[in-house]
């Protein structure tokens, strides 16, 4: 326990002399949840129109209002043809494009009838798809407002038919607030990149400034070895969850529906998978240069397939059945489910064993892959 110990301290004032691991350590983390807790954005605004008018009616004009109060929409310009518009679109100062054709109050009244021509860049896909249903979203509305005015009239027209009226109850997130669904990932992500890449470097980094053959000729054991080099970024790991939780809290305001202790509890497992990865990548390279590309292959594989930005569900079957392999998909899924729905052991229990089996089979290959020559 003793070796253990002197190791810690060593590691400690080695940690906290770098000039390159303080601002990882301290500075990185904060922006970093900072700007993407603002940026990782599912809600896409300010999607710029340019409305083509060639009715200049009353309706027209109501329509053209409730697209842009809608907040979505914002008005680039009102061009008289679809040509000059389509200039706009091409040189990307509008993202959308509304016609309304001519004798279109006239049509609208009279016949019951009209069409609204949308022209949608359709570069950005995700964007496009969901400007489309913005749109047709408005325009069923203001078709529903219509013939509820219309039906209100003294004419012939007939009484409305009865109907159903829904009313939309979310749960865990009332307020479909998409902080509290991207923060609890984020929080991952930063405590991930502690574990992986300051243990990924750690080795590399005696070996490169002579150190390493030092403690391989001390008499200390491979086991302490190992637990001096990995505890100190463990400890630090779990210090930078527990500043990101309460930062979270007292900024932006998320939520805590079940046990915080829960999360600690898996997060130190799952922290034991990162520092074996880190471990096992720099016992496996030279320098510091090698053992961070490589580190940096595997996280954002991991942060790709772990349903952070992108639904697993929503992503191909092969693709799907990767992000089984990935760790950090289990703990951002576990972490969401205990803060916003309140989740207990027995709803994490299976990801937990899943968890603990990485940690087993990668710190036995870390261990395996190290060789202390004394």
């Amino acid at each position: 326990m003793r070796t253990i110990l002197f190791i810690l301290q060593k590691e400690f004032l080695q940690i906290f002399r770098s000039k390159g691991m303080l601002p990882i350590i301290i500075a990185l983390p904060i922006i970093q949840l900072i700007l993407l807790a603002y940026a990782a954005n599912y809600e896409i605004k300010n999607i710029t129109v340019d409305m083509v008018d060639q009715d200049h009616s009353e309706w027209s004009r109501r329509l053209t209002h409730q697209i842009f109060a809608s907040g979505y929409f914002r008005l680039n310009a009102v061009k008289e043809n679809i040509g000059s518009a389509m200039e706009d679109v091409r040189s990307d100062q509008a993202d959308l494009i509304v016609v309304i054709p001519p004798h279109f109050e006239r049509n609208l009244i009279g016949n019951n009838n009209e069409k609204i021509q949308v022209l949608i860049n359709a570069i950005n896909g995700m964007k496009a798809g969901i400007a489309s249903g913005y749109i047709q979203s408005i325009l069923q509305n203001f078709n529903g407002n219509i013939r509820m005015e219309r039906l209100h009239q003294p004419a012939i027209y007939p009484p409305s038919p009865p109907g159903i009226d829904v009313t939309n109850v979310y749960w865990y997130n009332p307020h479909l607030d998409y902080k509290q669904f991207m923060v609890p990932g984020i929080l991952v992500v930063l405590v991930t990149m502690i574990g992986i890449f300051l243990s990924g470097i750690n080795i590399v980094r005696e070996k490169e400034i002579g150190t390493m053959e030092q403690l391989n000729v001390t008499p200390i054991k491979k086991i302490h070895f190992i637990i001096g080099k990995l505890l100190p970024f463990w400890i630090i790991a779990m210090a930078e969850l527990a500043f990101g939780l309460i930062f979270s809290w007292w900024v932006f305001h998320l939520s805590f529906a079940g046990s915080v202790g829960l999360i600690f509890f898996f997060a130190g497992i799952y922290l034991l998978v990162m520092l074996g990865l880190g471990l096992l990548i720099s016992s496996r390279t030279e320098t510091q240069q090698q053992a961070l590309f490589i580190t940096w292959f595997f996280f954002v594989v991991f942060l790709l397939l772990s349903g952070l930005f992108t639904p697993i569900e929503s992503m191909p079957l092969w693709a799907q059945r990767i992000t089984l392999f990935d760790p950090v998909a289990w703990f951002i899924k576990v972490i969401r489910m205990v803060l916003i729905k309140g989740s207990g052991w027995n709803d994490i229990k299976p990801y937990f064993l899943i968890i603990l089996v990485f940690a087993v089979v990668v710190n036995i290959s870390a261990a395996l892959a190290y060789r202390k020559r004394g």
